[in-house]
């Protein structure tokens, strides 16, 4: 062995014996909340992401869409259309508000309507223990804009089942929510195709 794969092998042991060492401290079983946000690309992406490793599991999985709907998308073609592949999934664990994008109404009164139909639908499942995992996807618009009650939705995350998960994506979202979930990520807009005038793509942006 030279001395550079010596070194390698020392400085993976000791990556080893620390990586085993966090694990260990880790030692409280409980479902998670998960925020995902910032300006960049690929929230929703990547909450959708758990909600396929999820359902590799047979967990029960419940998607509540805020905002999205006017435009199909894969998720829902795959979610509803072909739910019957899926063990443990059932076209009712799909709701979308199916407004589309609120610039796009420009009818508030209406969007809100839509919006407390659409967390009736979510409050519910924040309540039932047989979902293990439950995706609220851009449900932080609906506190920046005011269109929920941000208390109501934070009791209701912070009294759901204690083995439930959620995640919720979204930009901003507010303090308050971050505050109360175990793991916060930021996606950061570096670069982005659109800017260059390249039009979105099936199967990628939608």
């Amino acid at each position: 062995m030279t001395t550079q794969d010596e070194k390698h092998k020392q400085k993976m042991k000791k990556q080893k014996e620390k990586v085993d060492a966090n694990i260990a401290k880790a030692d409280i079983e409980r479902g998670v909340v998960i925020v995902l946000t910032g300006n960049g690309k690929g929230k929703s992406s990547s909450g959708f992401g758990m909600v396929l490793r999820a359902l590799g599991y047979d967990h029960k999985v419940g998607v509540v869409q805020f905002i999205k709907g006017a435009q199909l998308s894969g998720e829902e073609i795959f979610l509803k259309e072909k739910a019957s592949l899926l063990p443990n999934f059932e076209p009712e664990d799909f709701y979308q508000m199916g407004t589309g994008f609120t610039w796009n109404t420009q009818d508030r009164s209406g969007d809100i309507k839509a919006a407390e139909d659409t967390w009736a639908v979510a409050e519910k499942m924040l309540q039932d223990d047989k979902y293990n995992l439950v995706l609220l996807d851009e449900l932080t618009y609906m506190i920046a804009y005011k269109y929920l009650d941000e208390e109501r939705i934070l009791n209701a995350i912070k009294n759901r089942p204690v083995e439930q998960s959620v995640i919720v994506t979204g930009r901003g979202g507010g303090s308050a929510l971050q505050e109360l979930a175990d793991t916060v990520s930021e996606v950061k807009d570096v670069k982005h195709a659109y800017k260059s005038g390249i039009k979105a793509r099936i199967g990628v942006d939608f």
